[in-house]
């Protein structure tokens, strides 16, 4: 009994020094989170974190002076085997609060040695554009601390332009230098006279190098950045629409190419007249180029539009100024250059759009490009053409295109595919629709009906749709703002439930809006007057749109074909094998294109539809097409749409001027979407049995109307 009353004291004489134990460690956290905060605050506003400002590129030409002493330090030399993995510091990155890299420009200096003499005299304007776009780009910071890329405000883009000495103190003198990692310089002029280096001869310590000069030896494989020498006289060349009248096959335009390759040319040219070399005129013009032998003159780069394929040599430098121009004037590139390192290489399948011919080999030149087809040829120009635009066209897509590559390497999960950087628009075949393969049954369709005034042949259409078991809704258009539609009483009684929608004005494009009455994924848009298809027909049109819901799925279809008379789109309603377009008087889409159709369909294809009221469903299979590159899907055999309770003189294309409308349509939106986005395709889907001589009970669909 002793001994548990003394346990018993024990314990309860323990309570209070646990008690102050824990009241003490309390009040150390809540000091050290105090102390923290203050700490991280005056650090905070110690560094500049009063608001940041966006760097102003003015009064470049009376910057701050900063002196540089003779005997201050140089930052290190260049890393010649910088990793990504051992010099690129990815902790740095990441501080935004987004997936997104950023990019801090130094302020603005004038750095000077002891005497005065600036490391370069005028910031180029190359180099000035290449800031800008930097500050514009989605990319840019104004706060280095979430920083992670840093780029030197000193002009290196020509190193014939700067002091190299100079400038390896200049850098080692930048507040976040840190011999240079996560630091990015561009240059596109490398090296001097006698040895023309391939790489910047300044101290550049683990920083990233985008440059245009680079070879296989000194670049540095996913580390380095090689980019294209900027042509300024490059968009004179540039052209709108593909042409495929090029009087010269091959063209040399290079100036001052190497006398082994001038030879070679000169020889080829003995035995074929359809190789210009042309060099030029007089020095210090650019801008004109002479024909050897005949001196014939002409524009430059203008002439190269007159050329299939264009010669790119290597010259004292590696990176020539042609390449760009070539691409502006949609000229095929012939790249003789050994160990040459594409601009863009990294990314760019350039086998897609250039010939590449070893330097050793040249005299195979005209026999290698003889086999290449007409088809294949037409092919890489149009890549060509997609590669210079998307780019090259501009110092700001060149800039944009080298931090694009740095935010995929550093945020791999969300980088661009091999298909996101090569496939031109008409290649790819995506879905904007994120659906399972195939849409789920229960919700249903809802069925919109655009009505003018045929009272009569709207609610036979109602009661034929009623028996159609996947219908969840009927949405009535009313287009009619002379006339009020019937009263609901008057509507036939259905189980489904019907809506009425008064529109503001008789617009056809009033029939593709996405009306918050249509809750069902899947919308079938149908005239008034067709009321012949059956239930079955329309079940099986829904359920064949359940598997492919990114498609149009319908009834009534036609084709485009090219007229070689009028040189231009026609519209074609005639029976063939071939479909292209499924018209939307009767056919099946998700809810998703009506909301495009809305809100991203060409203002001048909306506005002629409402104006012309026609060709509404041509526009939506431009738009579907369009986007996912994919061709309609036509449904059961029927081909006929008449309307036996209509008269003829009631029925829009009853007018002897709507089929010549409609190929002006198709001729005109493909104008407008710029290109022919419309596929043809050999296919339609029956069920399964149904010309079968089978009990109807083996059969899902038995009603299914003939041709």
């Amino acid at each position: 009994m002793t001994i548990s009353l003394r346990a018993s004291k024990l314990v309860h004489s323990k309570i209070p020094s646990f008690k102050h134990f824990f009241i003490a460690l309390f009040v150390i956290l809540l000091v050290s989170i105090i102390i923290a905060f203050v700490v991280q605050s005056w650090s905070f506003n110690n560094d500049g974190s009063k608001t940041y400002q966006k760097l102003q590129l003015k009064n470049v030409l009376n910057l701050p002076e900063v002196k540089l002493v003779d005997d201050s330090p140089s930052s290190r030399p260049h890393n010649s085997k910088c990793t990504y993995w051992d010099c690129f510091n990815i902790y740095r990155c990441g501080r935004t609060g987004h997936d997104r890299i950023a990019i801090y420009v130094y302020p603005l200096k004038k750095y000077v040695d002891s005497k005065g003499v600036p490391i370069v005299e005028v910031m180029s304007k190359e180099y000035y554009m290449i800031l800008q776009s930097i500050i514009e780009s989605k990319y840019y910071t104004a706060n280095p601390q979430e920083a992670c890329l840093f780029v030197p405000s000193i002009d290196t883009l020509n190193q014939e332009r700067i002091q190299a000495n100079l400038t390896s103190r200049a850098l080692e003198s930048l507040k976040y230098w840190r011999d240079g990692e996560n630091h990015l310089f561009f240059n596109m002029i490398s090296g001097t006279a006698p040895d023309f280096s391939t790489v910047l001869e300044i101290n550049t310590g683990d920083a990233i190098i985008a440059a245009a000069g680079f070879n296989t030896h000194t670049y540095r494989v996913g580390f380095d950045i090689s980019i294209p020498i900027f042509s300024p006289i490059a968009s004179l060349a540039e052209i709108t629409f593909i042409n495929n009248l090029r009087p010269w096959f091959v063209i040399s335009s290079q100036i001052n190419i190497d006398s082994y390759f001038l030879d070679e040319l000169q020889d080829m040219q003995l035995h074929n007249s359809g190789l210009l070399i042309v060099d030029a005129c007089q020095v210090h013009n650019y801008s004109k180029r002479c024909e050897y032998g005949s001196h014939q003159q002409f524009l430059y780069p203008q002439i190269l539009q007159k050329g299939t394929f264009c010669l790119v040599f290597r010259g004292e430098r590696m990176s020539q100024l042609v390449l760009l121009e070539a691409l502006a004037a949609n000229c095929i590139p012939v790249v003789v250059m050994d160990e040459v390192v594409m601009p863009f290489g990294n990314v760019i399948d350039w086998k897609r759009a250039a010939v590449f011919i070893m330097e050793d080999y040249l005299n195979t030149l005209l026999d290698v490009l003889k086999k290449i087809s007409e088809e294949r040829i037409e092919i890489m120009r149009k890549q060509v053409k997609f590669l210079y635009d998307k780019y090259f066209s501009s110092l700001k897509h060149i800039v944009e295109t080298t931090f694009d590559i740095v935010q995929d390497r550093v945020y791999p999960n969300w980088g661009r595919t091999y298909d996101d950087w090569n496939l031109r628009p008409d290649e790819l075949i995506k879905s904007p629709l994120f659906l399972p393969i195939t849409a789920p049954r229960s919700q249903g369709f809802t069925a919109a009906i655009l009505t003018y005034d045929r009272v009569e042949s709207l609610f036979i259409l109602i009661e034929k749709l009623s028996k159609v078991p996947s219908l969840s809704k009927v949405v009535v258009i009313w287009n009619n703002q002379k006339k009020s539609p019937p009263p609901m009483p008057s509507f036939p009684q259905i189980s489904k439930p019907i809506k009425v929608i008064r529109t503001k004005a008789n617009k056809l494009s009033n029939r593709f809006f996405p009306y918050e009455e249509i809750e069902t994924e899947a919308i079938l848009t149908i005239d008034d007057d067709i009321v012949m298809l059956t239930a079955d027909e329309l079940e099986f049109g829904y359920e064949v749109w359940r598997e492919f819901p990114d498609r149009i799925v319908g009834f009534p279809s036609r084709t485009h074909v090219w007229d070689n008379v009028t040189l231009s789109w026609k519209y074609e309603s005639e029976w063939t094998n071939e479909i292209s377009m499924v018209l939307t008087g009767a056919a099946f889409h998700h809810k998703y294109w009506s909301y495009l159709y809305t809100t991203t369909m060409p203002a001048d294809v909306r506005d002629w539809v409402d104006e012309h009221m026609n060709c509404e469903d041509i526009a939506m299979n431009f738009l579907v097409a369009n986007v996912t590159n994919k061709p309609p899907i036509k449904v059961a055999p029927r081909k006929k749409f008449k309307c036996p309770q209509c008269v003829n003189n009631e029925m829009l294309s009853a007018d002897m001027g709507h089929m010549v409308e409609r190929s002006q349509c198709v001729d005109r939106f493909t104008k407008a979407f710029g290109r022919m986005p419309l596929k043809s395709v050999e296919f339609r889907a029956d069920p399964v049995l149904y010309k079968d001589a089978f009990p109807e009970k083996l059969k899902r669909f038995n009603d299914i109307g003939s041709l």
